[in-house]
């Protein structure tokens, strides 16, 4: 990745000494560099109030509420599990955190209940439906509230940035649904592979 932007900056540059354009260009670089120091800056502001957020509603119990609360849908999308298995709770707190639009409180806890799956695989080298299935939620990214979106429409100035809520309300809900009924099919159409013995002189 670094090689190819490499490659679009020399190509930039040489385009515009050839076309007369260089101090355009030269423009171009700053006024962009001042642009992503400004949304970074937006970002880690709001970024660092929802974490705030997660981290009062995980101290108060909301978030353990809220696992509960989505456990009995998370034991229906999650069959395979064990009926009291804790993954549970980790899948239903992570689809809380990507639902809140907290991406980076969500990957730890996604890791975590992934990592959980793997040790109830049977066969370590092929993911099993619900790891699959795990995957496939955390793609479409379900949110209630877009907060990483909302912030950086508010950096590049837009006036109404929380009007981008319901259309990625509907957008990730019809991609949530969707990526588990993928999910659950391939599953049935492509089982998990099982080891085969290798008997010896085959």
């Amino acid at each position: 990745m670094n090689y190819i932007w490499y490659f679009l900056i020399v190509v930039s540059i040489i385009f515009g000494a050839i076309n007369g354009t260089l101090n355009e260009v030269a423009n171009s670089i700053f006024t962009g560099t001042q642009l992503a120091v400004k949304i970074i800056l937006t970002l880690l502001g709001i970024m660092t109030f929802w974490l705030g957020i997660m981290k009062i509603a995980e101290k108060s119990g909301i978030v353990e509420f809220l696992s509960k609360l989505l456990s009995p849908a998370a034991r229906f999308i999650f069959p395979e599990l064990p009926k009291d298995s804790p993954i549970i709770g980790d899948i239903a707190m992570n689809f809380s955190a990507n639902a809140l639009g907290l991406a980076n409180a969500a990957t730890p806890i996604g890791i975590k209940a992934m990592e959980g799956l793997q040790e109830l695989n049977k066969n370590k080298d092929s993911a099993t439906n619900s790891m699959c299935t795990l995957l496939a939620m955390n793609t479409a990214g379900f949110q209630l509230i877009p907060a990483s979106v909302i912030a950086i429409l508010a950096a590049n100035g837009c006036k109404n940035p929380t009007e981008i809520i319901i259309p990625t309300l509907i957008v990730t809900f019809t991609a949530f649904v969707a990526s588990i009924i993928i999910a659950n099919i391939f599953g049935k159409i492509f089982p998990p592979q099982t080891k085969c013995e290798v008997k010896n002189g085959d």
